[in-house]
């Protein structure tokens, strides 16, 4: 590490590099292609971040190209490498669809060492002729087991074909591993050293895995009672985009604090959403897996799962969002009986230990509470018309649900109410008026049969 980057690592509060950073800088210096396997919020930005801009030539042209799934993840990457370069005066460029291209265009004449980008605007701007890689040594696929599939497969291929150097540097990064990790040297025609440290990798803090009993009529209502919790924010993770605009009407009609973030907004609208959840300005960001891959907010207190994740690789990535560098997490999946015990049978391969959770007041507590009968309170005795045997309401322990009912004793029941007296007078017939407007439809009859 440059001594430059070890006194900026120090006046952070650091002490050491965590495992990753540690094991992947010797290979990497020595220009070798690396797979670089680590737990979620485990440093692995910085891990390929020094390597990199110990590598640079400062007014050579673009020489490092890194690739992110998401524009948030990359104008994250952009922001950490970013604030490294500027150590050694090189520049860096942030490509991601979404933004202005001609914006993108003009500083791209600025001849950046580092660009962070998307693959889909990379390879439009190649294929436009608007970007040369003639000088990359090195790229990095970040979020490797998502980028290195389908359609962003085929144009992270592309964009190799589009490069002339003979022995291009790549750098693989991920969290968990798929099939196709395991196959890079076929795919890419080079040598990929697999680097794995996740067992042995104790940078994430103390994590919470919590379940919620709760029908799918009412989810909605109990995400709205866990954002009252006390100093809890959540990303609130959706499978599908239409579940997530219904919520989010309820939400708002509920005036809960809250934002979204999906791959339909444009640009400035994610940035905004994201920027009020790092502030705290709003307690739950509600969003999907593409859209908050690989996000970093610093001493997130939870994660919420409103729709179960469909494989554990998702839940590793969801819940990798709290929990990060040291700090306790949170993970809250809600669900029915039913979605409960598929959760649970999921996730039976795993390490995590998976409770059921409740709330008690504005906490979050993993036992369940006892059940107070409802209670109201007389302020005046008894009377001796109540019946023996009735309930009377008792006020319970300073709260005005908790109340009991206990039956009044001691008081004898009084006789039933005499039946009315043969005496008493009948009421005038005429002072009915059903009967008074017959006697007179009577009388018209008369009247009429007459004339």
């Amino acid at each position: 590490m440059l001594d430059v980057f070890k006194e900026k690592f120090m006046a952070q509060g650091f002490t050491e590099p965590s495992p990753i950073q540690t094991a992947v800088e010797t290979p990497m210096l020595a220009g070798e292609s690396v797979l670089g396997l680590a737990p979620t919020g485990s440093g692995k930005t910085l891990a390929f971040t020094w390597p990199i801009l110990e590598q640079i030539h400062v007014g050579e042209g673009t020489q490092a190209l890194i690739l992110a799934p998401s524009q948030e993840l990359a104008m994250q990457t952009t922001n950490v490498v970013r604030d490294w370069a500027q150590l050694i005066d090189a520049k860096v460029l942030a490509i991601t669809g979404g933004a202005n291209v001609k914006r993108q265009l003009e500083k791209l004449k600025k001849h950046p060492e580092i660009i962070v980008g998307t693959p889909g605007r990379i390879t439009n701007l190649i294929g436009d002729g608007k970007l040369k890689l003639g000088h990359l040594q090195t790229m990095i696929v970040d979020e490797a087991d998502e980028l290195l599939t389908d359609e962003t497969l085929d144009q992270i291929r592309e964009i190799l074909d589009a490069t002339f150097a003979e022995s291009l540097q790549l750098g693989f990064f991920s969290a968990t591993e798929t099939k196709i990790l395991d196959e890079l040297d076929r795919w890419f025609g080079q040598k990929v050293q697999k680097i794995d440290v996740r067992a042995i990798d104790q940078t994430q803090g103390i994590v919470r895995h919590r379940t919620m009993e709760v029908g799918n009529r009412h989810r909605a209502d109990l995400l709205k009672r866990i954002s009252r919790v006390d100093h809890l924010r959540a990303l609130v993770f959706f499978n599908k985009m239409q579940e997530l605009q219904h919520v989010l009407v309820d939400l708002r009609h509920q005036h809960v604090s809250f934002a979204a973030l999906t791959s339909t907004q444009r640009q400035v609208e994610r940035e905004k959403a994201l920027r009020l959840f790092r502030q705290g300005k709003v307690d739950l960001l509600l969003t999907t897996d593409l859209a908050a891959r690989g996000l970093d907010v610093p001493e997130l207190p939870a994660v919420i799962n409103f729709q179960l994740p469909k494989d554990v690789t998702t839940y590793i990535h969801r819940s990798g969002r709290t929990g990060r560098m040291g700090a306790a997490g949170l993970v809250i999946t809600l669900g029915d009986d039913h979605d409960i015990r598929d959760f649970k049978k999921m996730m039976k391969s795993t390490d995590y230990e998976i409770k059921p959770a409740y709330l008690a007041g504005y906490q979050v507590v993993d036992t369940k509470p006892a059940k107070v009968k409802p209670t109201l309170t007389f302020d005046h005795p008894a009377s001796a018309t109540e019946p023996a045997g009735a309930l009377h309401r008792v006020a319970g322990a300073g709260h005005p649900d908790s109340v009991r009912e206990e039956p009044i004793v001691g008081v004898e029941r009084p006789a039933k109410a005499a039946k009315k007296s043969a005496e008493t007078p009948k009421k005038h017939r005429g002072h009915n008026k059903h009967s008074k407007k017959k006697g007179m439809r009577k009388k018209n009859r008369e009247r009429f049969s007459e004339k």
